[in-house]
């Protein structure tokens, strides 16, 4: 039986195929998180005095056993169980006994899901961010390098005024900057705990939320349990509306590129081996990549409009 199941009657398989869909693949992606989450709280439990430190201890020993499994690729899960949350749960349970049970005291699916998306994103996030400075860094350095070699600016694709290559280059690089303030601004509002909202209405436990906030390394709490159950989605909004600008910027970067390339301008070229050619014209040379790259960028743009909270 599933968790949420009231009898004993058998869900057909064609709706739990419809209504599971590939959740257990991304449940995959926040094993490492739910196992964190859990050993904050029931650090926690056992400040409060809802575990002794012998059934903390055998806790934290075999989580921490499970989250090197993890990390090491040696992780599925069962088919059996709902989600990752329940096989966690289980798998402790087989290897501790009903102690293993005790890590849901005072969580509910609901605060127990939000943690782990919210330590999923930021992590991410923090990706996002190295590869943005490292390009962020590229384009200073090329903006530098070429601030004297010179080119035709444009207006309405009509020529306009002298311009530099150097000018080009520092364009994108300070609309990165903007973008991540955006980022910054989407990375506060991920960095706040949700756990102890329990439902959305808090728990009867003394809960120590403050605790849980220091040791997940949360910048905040978020204080109402009804609005920590609310941010489920707007999160994920404001973070796809950060990487929707950063997307607009590389975007119009690879565009400009594209044209560039283009032999009326050929203003820049590329080597051989990184671009592609044609089956009836093998002289060309496409720009395939920043193709590639444009194209997706219009897809993450789009992202913050098919996101609903």
């Amino acid at each position: 039986m599933k968790i949420w199941q009231k009898n004993a009657s058998q869900v057909p398989e064609f709706i739990e195929s419809f209504t599971v869909g590939r959740d257990q693949e991304f449940d995959t992606l926040l094993a490492e998180w739910d196992v964190l989450g859990s050993l904050a709280h029931t650090q926690m439990l056992a400040s409060i005095g809802l575990l002794t430190s012998e059934e903390f201890a055998a806790i934290r020993r075999e989580l921490t056993a499970i989250y090197h499994e993890i990390k090491a690729g040696n992780f599925t899960i069962d088919p059996d169980e709902e989600d990752i949350h329940s096989h966690i749960e289980a798998l402790l349970t087989k290897r501790i006994g009903d102690t293993g049970k005790k890590i849901h005291s005072g969580r509910s699916r609901n605060d127990q899901v939000l943690v782990d998306i919210k330590l999923f994103l930021r992590n991410e996030t923090l990706g996002i961010v190295s590869h943005v400075e490292a390009l962020f860094k590229q384009l200073q350095l090329l903006s530098e390098a070429h601030k004297h070699h010179l080119m035709p600016g444009y207006t309405h694709f009509q020529l306009a005024m002298p311009s530099s290559f150097g000018l080009w280059f520092g364009a994108y690089a300070e609309s990165l900057v903007d973008d991540m303030e955006m980022l910054l601004a989407a990375y506060k509002v991920i960095n706040k705990n949700p756990l102890g909202s329990g439902a959305g209405f808090g728990s009867s436990f003394p809960l120590n939320r403050r605790m849980t906030t220091e040791l997940l390394g949360f910048g905040e709490l978020n204080y109402n349990v009804v609005y920590a159950q609310m941010t489920r989605g707007k999160t994920e909004k404001i973070l796809a509306m950060a990487m929707s600008s950063i997307a607009a910027t590389l975007g119009k970067f690879s565009m400009d590129v594209c044209l560039y390339m283009n032999q009326q301008f050929g203003f820049i070229g590329f080597a051989d081996e990184l671009t592609t050619g044609s089956s009836i014209m093998p002289h060309k040379k496409n720009p395939d990549v920043f193709e590639l790259i444009r194209g997706k960028c219009n897809r993450l743009q789009a992202l913050p409009m098919n996101l609903r909270f």
